[in-house]
């Protein structure tokens, strides 16, 4: 202890370095109702932002930047009462645990789908015929009259008609889905150590909110960054423009950052394949490229490039036989499944020793400071298998289907949770997911229909994976660990905040509906993801099919390419091809991103040929500057729109 410093004062200041304190508890819980509904407004009202698609979540950093900058203001005044890094990170991890469940893929699809078939049931489709005998009453509403007003709109879910029928299959559901993300999360525990601090993983999407809240000697030490302002500026001015575009039309568009057609250039066969590619230079998008090392942002463009070539070969060769050629689907469900067999194979002697400690022959393995006891993980993990194993065998699915299921969607969460710690990079995998595996693989008539319904009724959480929980909970045991902070009362943070946020976005996709009707002015409404999970569920049930060997080859293929990638990886240091560019090519995330990661890569790589690492380290500040100045801006005019009453300008798609 340093001389004159009292115990009382040495114990205050452990607190404030672990940063989970009370009131960094209460304004998480207080600002997490606030970001759930504005999320579902912009995402569901007026379909703008998109700020939950992408890897690093917008509004979680919008609220960071404010709060970030109103602490720092009232710090100059009182700056023993002044949030420390560790509190504002805790604020922040709470907010990215809301965009968890309030995002694009989890309960928003959620509305969408489980009361779909009861509204849109028609003599044509005959799903009342079909499947509505093995829906669960208490999973779902029935009732029209209910419906409504939530399809309809100009009602209200405060009103007792509407609210009541909901609570019971919401509260299931619920249970549900948080026992789920526990699940993930003892996952996360028993995999973590390896990753974080053997392998040392980049984690890339951290370096912005850790950068953001990092103080020294009073000051926010990124922002008195010239360079980050002139990123910032360069990203913000581009908003600006094209925003005021939106209100005011005479103002010029600067279309060049967003999504262009390039495939109209092609009009000739075999070239014509490509049509439909577009490039993009989203100023966030080249920022988060930045941090990716320089061979994945390679491999993710070039294999995108190769994709264009699969097409135009097809073309060429008139492969009208094989009318999916080549497959992209399933070459993607077998490269992310390859990636997630790889990272267990790096993680076999972490899992060894989890479970020599857990069965009490690993004394020497410390796990003090993991978020649970590595017992308490596993025997975490087993009761929430068994409790989602009850809950799916009482609505209708046997237990190999519900093992072969779940055991598809937890590989894919430890890929994307792998590939996001070691590369940052979008994993938008469209169409990769346990039930297209399970129908190709196995094939259709090989599952009862209740097996086949119940898995359409888990379609909404498994259409895409861009809010997926698993890659989020990594990332906040790092940050915390970056920051000093307690990973075990992080962890009690992020359950109270998943509550809390169950809670909320519940709220507001309910009050969002009623108010404005799922097929009326809620544009961004996800009734189309219910009607490709029961369009789907009604061609199997009315055309069911055996194994699809096309299928199960591309998707070996998949699998062997990537694990033949891998060793040429380990064992040749030139080797420029990362099996991860690979699979993010090939399964839609790098459609949107692939011309913004090339020039990326390509300034990347000057600026290390020219100027090294030195060189490297000055950059970082400028292209951190592009995301948050993107972000800023961009959340900003999603604080306007609704205002007014428009959709107006965003900063993706």
């Amino acid at each position: 202890m340093k001389q004159g410093t009292t115990d009382t004062e040495q114990v205050a200041g452990q607190k404030r370095l672990m940063g989970i304190t009370w009131r960094s508890l209460l304004l998480g819980c207080a600002l997490i109702p606030v970001n759930c509904y504005w999320v579902t407004v912009i995402e569901v009202k007026y379909y703008a932002l998109d700020g939950s698609c992408l890897p690093l979540f917008i509004e979680p950093v919008f609220i960071l930047f404010i709060v970030t900058l109103l602490n720092f203001l009232l710090s100059n005044r009182w700056r023993q009462s002044s949030l420390t890094q560790g509190e504002l990170l805790t604020i922040y991890i709470m907010l990215v645990m809301s965009m968890t469940l309030a995002g694009h893929d989890t309960i928003q699809n959620m509305f969408g789908t489980i009361v779909h078939p009861f509204w849109f049931a028609t003599p044509e489709n005959e799903w009342e015929d079909l499947f509505f005998r093995y829906i669960p009453g208490w999973l779902t509403i029935t009732d029209r009259t209910v419906l409504e007003g939530f399809y309809d709109g100009e009602s209200t879910i405060y009103a007792e008609k509407n609210f009541r029928p909901w609570i019971v299959p919401l509260i299931l559901w619920g249970a549900f889905f948080l026992v789920l993300i526990f699940l993930l999360m003892c996952i996360t525990v028993i995999l973590r150590k390896r990753w974080t601090h053997e392998e040392k993983l980049a984690f890339p999407i951290i370096q912005l909110p850790l950068g953001m809240t990092h103080q020294r000697d009073g000051k926010l030490v990124l922002f008195t960054s010239k360079v980050m302002w002139i990123g910032f500026g360069v990203a913000g001015v581009i908003d600006i423009i094209n925003g005021f575009h939106y209100i005011y039309p005479a103002v010029p568009y600067l279309k060049w950052v967003k999504l262009n057609d390039i495939g109209h250039y092609f009009t000739e066969k075999p070239w014509n394949a490509i049509a439909g590619t577009s490039i993009s230079m989203y100023p966030f998008a080249i920022g988060i490229a930045f941090f990716l090392p320089l061979d994945l942002s390679f491999s993710c463009w070039f294999f995108f490039v190769f994709r264009l070539f699969e097409r135009v070969v097809g073309s060429a060769l008139g492969l009208r036989s094989l009318p999916r050629f080549p497959y992209f689907n399933e070459q993607a469900s077998g490269s992310w499944i390859g990636l997630a067999l790889v990272a267990l194979w790096v993680s076999r002697r972490q899992i060894r020793d989890v479970f020599k400690k857990v069965i009490g022959f690993g004394q020497d393995i410390d796990d003090s400071n993991e978020p649970l006891p590595y017992r308490w993980a596993v025997i975490g993990a087993i009761l929430s298998m068994a409790f989602i194993t009850v809950f799916c065998h009482l609505v209708g699915m046997t237990i190999q289907v519900v093992f072969a299921f779940f055991g598809i969607y937890f590989l894919l969460s430890i890929a994307m949770a792998r590939v996001r710690a070691e590369f940052g990079a979008p994993h938008e995998i469209y169409f990769v997911n346990p039930h297209d595996i399970l129908a190709s693989v196995i094939g259709t008539r090989r599952f009862s229909p209740s097996n086949l319904t119940m898995m359409s009724m888990f379609y909404w959480f498994n259409r895409c994976y861009r809010n997926h929980p698993m890659p989020n909970q990594l990332e906040a045991f790092k940050m915390s660990e970056s920051a000093r902070m307690s990973n075990r009362k992080l962890l009690l943070a992020m359950l109270l905040a998943t509550l809390v946020s169950l809670l909320a976005t519940y709220w507001a996709n309910l009050d969002v509906t009623y108010r404005n009707g799922g097929n009326a002015a809620a544009v961004g409404f996800k009734d189309w993801l219910g009607w490709e999970s029961f369009n789907r569920l009604q061609g199997w049930l009315f055309n069911p099919t055996l194994t699809d060997l096309p299928s199960v080859i591309f998707m070996s293929t998949g699998l062997a390419l990537t694990f033949i990638l891998m060793v040429m990886r380990m064992r040749f240091f030139w080797w420029p091809f990362h099996p991860a560019g690979y699979a993010l090519a090939i399964s839609f995330a790098m459609d949107y991103f692939w011309f913004a990661f090339f020039i990326s890569w390509l300034v990347k790589w000057i600026l290390l040929k020219q100027g090294g690492m030195g060189m490297h380290r000055k950059a970082m500040p400028f292209f951190l500057g592009l995301i948050l100045g993107d972000y800023v801006v961009g959340s900003i005019w999603a604080i306007v729109g609704p205002i007014m009453d428009i959709t107006n300008y965003k900063i993706f798609i």
